[in-house]
């Protein structure tokens, strides 16, 4: 056998036991007469000692020979350390080796295995294999398992089974662009990569499966980001003879449970919020509620001052900052040059600071009065050493901006604590929204969304406002779930197709199948879907995703490592029915 332990089990009680070790060389102190090597594996790292009191001449000369990330089978007795290291579980012991052998030797590392690296990120994706020997990419991988296997029990005593989907299917015009594969036996024909199981998980409803989920592989071909992958994984459900609440109350308890397992805390019946109620209290549709900062429309007391950067624009709207009334100039000019950067896009930013003797000083002294001024702070909630900020502009590019500004300052006072957790349901969605280019509406979830029910007779004279059966789970500021009530009638999914713009031959051509499986009995369904790997994240404290999965793409949505997408050789693309370009 190549061990009897791991490197991160044996202990003082073990002493004396002859044992069997392999690993990979983490570390080296070689001093001629006497030799320390650290080997590690999955489980922690033991030390190894040779002497030349007590080893072998010949094995002492092979091990000097050796080297880091060498893989090495050792034999040898469990003795006392003289020098402990409390750092480490296996610190009261090390291995006197008897007997050694090489495994295999490695190449000098492109950069050190160790948990503050060397190594830039590109250079650790390209050696990504090397990197996941470090202890942060390793224990981020076993959290991600701890997660999925407490989703797989929590959703199977709840009655749930799981159920594969397929992953060849047929690409369709809603949402965001699918990856194509072509189909060598059919020519001109491709299937396309699922962005979800939506319609197979509505099939399953149709066909009794009441409790489905999935923790499932999906597929987008859009921009990057910090927490986006081309392909990520969800865990994915639906019920059938539920209503909103049923679903709401259900997927509330898994959160619970992850949160009470995984990290300790505990919490009571989670917030809800209209979808118009978070636009107006926080500029977005996932609040973080861990903090205040809530915003405050100021439109009837800051207009009608003489002062045009307020009375010509939509929206006045501003938020208190906790405890930086004392911000210097220099620092509130930073905060000037930060909204108007491209990426947020404002055109300035109107400060009012609320000082500790009750005096305000703005600057907009002159077009409001301390009595004016007062009247702001006392709208907002602000206090003696607040500092009021003040945004003004079409509302909803206003609100977007302010968001923005609002979080930056929550990250700099230190208001987002990762071991905090704020969850909300955010509800009643817009069920459609109008697309300028295109000139339609497009469904703001996707089309297979029912509408609220009292909200139906408005689909005929006014379907912007149409409020949608949906909601979404927001957790720190994240959405990691969202689902909705599904329409299962074809006359009310047929109705909505062609609200979105589809002929009903572009309907049955692209839906056919499920409009079919609506005339033989379906039930009323609904479901959720959570984003796994930035749920693992944020479970885990963190908000990029990156670490949490094996072998991520870059930002240009490259696997540098196997150096993919990558061309095909021309019998390739023939064989295909693709055109080869010389």
């Amino acid at each position: 056998m190549y061990r009897s332990h791991t490197c991160g089990e044996l202990r003082k009680e073990n002493i004396g036991e002859e044992v069997i070790l392999s690993g990979w060389v983490q570390k080296l102190r070689n001093k001629g007469f006497m030799m320390w090597v650290d080997l590690r594996d999955r489980y922690g790292i033991t030390q190894l000692i040779f002497d030349e009191e007590r080893t072998s001449k010949e094995i002492m000369e092979q091990a000097s020979q050796l080297g880091r990330e060498y893989v090495v089978q050792i034999k040898g007795k469990v003795i006392e350390r003289e020098s402990k290291n409390p750092q480490l579980p296996t610190g009261d012991i090390e291995i006197l080796v008897s007997e050694y052998e090489v495994l295999n030797a490695s190449l000098t590392p492109p950069f050190t295995i160790e948990n503050d690296t060397d190594g830039g990120e590109e250079l650790r994706m390209k050696y990504r294999y090397l990197d996941i020997r470090r202890n942060p990419v390793k224990e981020s991988l076993m959290f991600r398992h701890k997660v999925g296997m407490q989703v797989r029990n929590y959703l199977s005593n709840q009655g749930f089974i799981e159920i594969e989907t397929p992953y060849l299917i047929k690409s369709t015009p809603e949402g965001a662009r699918d990856f194509v594969v072509p189909s060598r036996m059919n020519e001109g024909q491709f299937y396309a990569l699922p962005q979800s199981p939506q319609t197979f998980k509505q099939l399953l409803m149709v066909g009794g499966m009441d409790k489905y989920f999935q923790i499932v592989k999906c597929f987008r071909d859009e921009d990057l980001r910090a927490d986006r992958q081309p392909e990520f994984t969800q865990i994915d459900c639906e019920m059938a003879f539920v209503e909103q609440e049923d679903i709401l109350n259900t997927f509330e308890g898994l959160t619970k449970h992850l949160l009470k397992e995984i990290r300790g805390f505990e919490i009571d019946n989670f917030p809800r919020m209209t979808y118009a109620e978070a636009m107006r209290k926080y500029g977005n549709d996932k609040p973080d509620i861990r903090f205040g900062m809530e915003f405050t429309e100021l439109n009837d007391l800051a207009k009608g001052k003489g002062f045009p950067i307020f009375d010509d624009q939509e929206l006045v709207v501003g938020i208190a900052v906790p405890g930086a009334g004392a911000y210097t100039r220099k620092e509130i000019d930073n905060l000037v040059a930060w909204v108007k950067r491209p990426q947020i896009g404002a055109n300035g930013l109107i400060w009012v600071k609320y000082n500790e003797d009750g005096s305000l000083k703005s600057s907009v002294d002159k077009f409001y009065s301390q009595e004016d001024l007062l009247s702001w702070a006392g709208l907002s909630g602000a206090k003696a050493g607040d500092l009021i900020l003040v945004m003004s502009g079409e509302t909803n590019k206003t609100r977007t901006q302010l968001s923005a500004l609002r979080m930056h300052l929550a990250t700099e006072l230190g208001l987002r604590d990762p071991n905090v957790f704020a969850p909300l349901w955010v509800l009643d969605f817009p069920l459609l929204e109008w697309d300028e280019e295109t000139n339609r509406y497009h469904a703001m979830h996707h089309p297979f969304t029912s509408p609220k029910p009292e909200d139906i007779k408005l689909l005929e004279t006014n379907p912007g406002a149409v409020r949608a059966n949906a909601y979404d789970l927001v957790l720190n500021g994240n959405e990691i779930g969202g689902g909705s009530i599904r329409i299962h009638d074809k006359a009310t999914q047929a109705k909505m197709f062609d609200y979105l713009g589809f002929t009903p031959e572009e309907a049955k051509e692209q839906f056919g199948f499920l409009m079919n499986a609506f005339e033989f009995g379906a039930p009323p369904h609904g479901g959720v879907a959570f984003g796994f790997d930035r749920l693992v994240a944020i479970l885990d404290g963190k908000e990029t995703i990156r670490d949490y999965i094996a072998f991520p793409k870059n930002n240009n949505g490259r696997d540098v490592m196997i150096d993919a997408p990558a061309k095909l050789d021309e019998a390739q693309l023939r064989e295909l029915h693709l055109e080869v370009k010389l």
